[in-house]
């Protein structure tokens, strides 16, 4: 509010002490944020007391409208219509008591016009005077006009309201002020005014004058009767609004535009969208494409913001000049992500060679500075009939296809598949409820037992996590580790289980001493880089009390090393702990597996579809014996033990254990078991 009252202070010209303009001041914008609450009569009033104290100076209204637009929505949380809305009240008023102040001073000047013609037929020559001054000195365009609309007079401010000559305005008819779409509103209204059907008119009209610019005036027009009361003349006053209808349209287009690309924005894409889908005839359907520039984010950090926003600009205008040509809308979603509303295709094909063409501009090298960008995209590209769908739904099914081009592989367009989309749609809504599974209690773990091959003793419990979710179901850890690890709550959703796997360890460790499984927690490598993990382990031994050769903790190949290829701290601060380090994912790059001897490693586990083959009563496919064996081969090498994961029966485990598996996870090994059931497991070792 403060740089409010500074801009119109500075600005003003009344002659009020500053702490009195503070004061009113601190009033209406009170006003206005009540306005931004509920009814918009505030903001009317606060708007018709900046005219009642003469702030009525076009650069203090405009000023005053551009910061409250830049300020409003820190202090009210308000969409583009709301905020057009309390904007449009402030003006509404302010117009408002302009016009009423135009229409007391038209009355002063008509009383001044009859004054001035009665004092010349009574010789009233001092009367005459006064009014000729007022009529030439005022700011208003004053014409006389006959009852058939020819000028007969005017004063000085008509000449240069209208940028025309007294000559050539003289003798005119008042229509030639008007540019023809508002002609029939003014011949109309002025024919109610000759017949003496209404006493005055007002009415906003444009002119274009030679060069093409556009005057805006609002006219005042009065009707003048002679002695008899019969229609004599009119009196029309023309008040020059240009700026301010222009200050108008202005705010109207940023409300709905992007002001970095001048593309339309979400606002106006939903009015177009809404048009697009009115089913206007039968068979009419609409096409979207979901555009997203790919590794926009390293433009940005490597050249700095500037060029990628000029980068954004450069396919903003591609995209509009190409949408222009098949009649289609180009709008800035926010970031790097445009959409191409297309109303009336032809079908999906029409529509995805409109989309490989402005792929192909899109990706087109643009020099921007002295780098020369070439940008991909991918789209998600949804066409359909407009009857029975909605916006909500057309845009929702365009972005849930660009996610599925992303993972496609980008720089690709993909279109919508309602199979593939559901399928996307129960992911989303998996990400989204996972947070909330987290904190009301809807996950929880269990295990598998790992079993040695040689004895079928019971080795170690492996954790895997369980969702009871509401709408799906039981849900294992494969349907959401992927979405924790792609959302970033990876971590907490580990760290949580790494808490409950020590609780139920420490339970069964304290019960069965030495006889007591290891527990076996997989760390996602996303965790493995958290900076507070070897904190957080150190934390939960000590709140459960579970000794740390008790615990297991599996973690990927990649994990283990930084990005030089060196080994990360966090093994060598693991094993002296006394934690046992086992390797997931062992054997999926060949060129680690150098690197992994003389680690401080407790064993390593394989798992993958090639493990299944050994089911096969004819025997595995020989490219799977032979890489499973490699991977068992160099294990056996480096004295690491060998953890499979789905051994689901005997001979599968004994072709396994040949190859040099010394444990198994799996149906041959014991199905999954609660925490409760692995302590009955563990008092029954026989027990499968």
């Amino acid at each position: 509010m403060a740089q409010w009252t500074r801009e119109i202070i500075h600005t003003s010209y009344v002659a009020m002490g500053r702490p009195e303009i503070e004061a009113f001041l601190a009033k209406c914008f009170d006003d206005v944020l009540v306005a931004c609450d509920g009814p918009l009569e505030p903001a009317r009033q606060a708007g018709e007391r900046l005219v009642r104290v003469h702030f009525t100076n076009p650069v203090v209204v405009h000023r005053t409208l551009n910061h409250l637009a830049a300020e409003l929505p820190r202090y009210r949380d308000l969409d583009p219509a709301g905020l057009i809305d309390v904007l449009g009240a402030i003006g509404s008023g302010f117009a408002g008591a302009l016009r009423e102040q135009t229409l007391g001073e038209q009355e002063i000047i008509k009383q001044s016009v009859l004054d001035a013609r009665d004092a010349a037929e009574e010789a009233l020559r001092a009367s005459e005077a006064r009014s000729r001054a007022v009529f030439t000195s005022s700011a208003l365009g004053i014409a006389i006009v006959t009852l058939d609309g020819i000028v007969d007079e005017i004063n000085p401010s008509m000449a240069r309201i209208f940028r025309l000559s007294e000559e050539s305005l003289v003798g005119r008819t008042i229509f030639d002020l008007a540019d023809t779409a508002w002609v029939g509103e003014l011949a109309a209204a002025n024919a109610d005014l000759v017949r003496g059907e209404v006493d005055r008119y007002q009415l906003e009209i444009r002119f274009t004058e030679k060069h093409g610019s556009h005057i805006w005036t609002q006219l005042s027009a009065s009707l003048v009767r002679d002695a008899r009361d019969d229609p004599d003349y009119l009196v029309m006053l023309f008040e020059d609004i240009t700026d301010r209808h222009m200050l108008q349209e202005q705010f109207r287009r940023q409300a709905v535009h992007d002001p970095l690309t001048g593309l339309p924005n979400r606002t106006q894409l939903q009015t177009s969208m809404e048009r697009a889908l009115e089913p206007t005839h039968t068979g009419r359907r609409v096409g979207l494409c979901f555009f997203d520039l790919d590794g926009f984010k390293a433009v940005n950090d490597s050249l700095g913001h500037p060029v990628g926003d000029q980068l954004l600009r450069a396919v903003a205008q591609r995209l509009q000049a190409l949408t222009a040509e098949f009649g289609a809308l180009a709008a800035r979603m926010g970031g790097d992500e445009f959409v191409v509303l297309v109303p009336d295709t032809d079908g999906a094909a029409g529509l995805v060679a409109q989309v490989e063409k402005m792929l192909a501009e899109v990706t087109r090298p643009a020099r921007i500075g002295a780098h020369e960008l070439a940008a991909s995209a991918s789209v998600g590209v949804v066409e359909r009939p407009v009857a029975g769908t909605d916006a909500e739904a057309l845009l929702r099914d365009a972005d849930i296809t660009l996610y599925r081009a992303k993972q496609d592989g980008r720089a690709q367009w993909v279109l919508f598949d309602a199979a593939l989309n559901a399928e996307a749609r129960d992911r989303f809504k998996l990400s989204a409820a996972l947070p909330a599974a987290l904190d009301q209690g809807e996950l929880f773990v269990e295990y598998e037992p790992v079993r040695r091959l040689d004895d079928g003793s019971l080795f170690a419990a492996a954790a895997s996590i369980r969702w009871d979710h509401p709408e799906f179901g039981e849900l294992g850890e494969e349907s959401f580790r992927d979405l924790a690890e792609e959302t970033g709550l990876i971590t907490r959703l580990g760290g949580w289980a790494l808490e409950q796997v020590c609780r139920h360890a420490s339970q069964w460790t304290e019960r069965f001493g030495a006889r007591g499984p290891l527990a076996a927690v997989g760390l996602s490598h996303r965790h493995c880089r958290d900076p507070e993990l070897v904190n957080d382990v150190q934390r939960v031994l000590r709140e459960t009390g579970l000794p740390p050769e008790s615990l297991a903790l599996g973690m990927p190949e990649a994990a283990l090393f930084d990005h030089q290829g060196d080994a990360v701290d966090t093994v060598e601060i693991f094993a002296e702990m006394g934690i046992k380090l086992i390797v997931s994912q062992f054997g999926d790059d060949y060129t680690r597996l150098a690197r992994l001897r003389g680690l401080p490693l407790h064993g390593v586990r394989i798992d993958g579809p090639h493990l299944a083959g050994f089911a096969d009563p004819d025997g595995p496919d020989p490219l799977d014996e032979y890489l499973l064996s490699a991977a068992a081969g160099a294990a056996k090498l480096m004295d690491l033990p060998v953890v499979a994961g789905g051994v689901d029966d005997e001979l599968q485990a004994q072709r396994l254990g040949a190859l040099g598996v010394r444990c198994a996870i799996g149906a041959f090994a014991g199905e999954r078991v609660s925490a409760l059931e692995l302590h009955e497991l563990i008092a029954d070792p026989e027990g499968r």
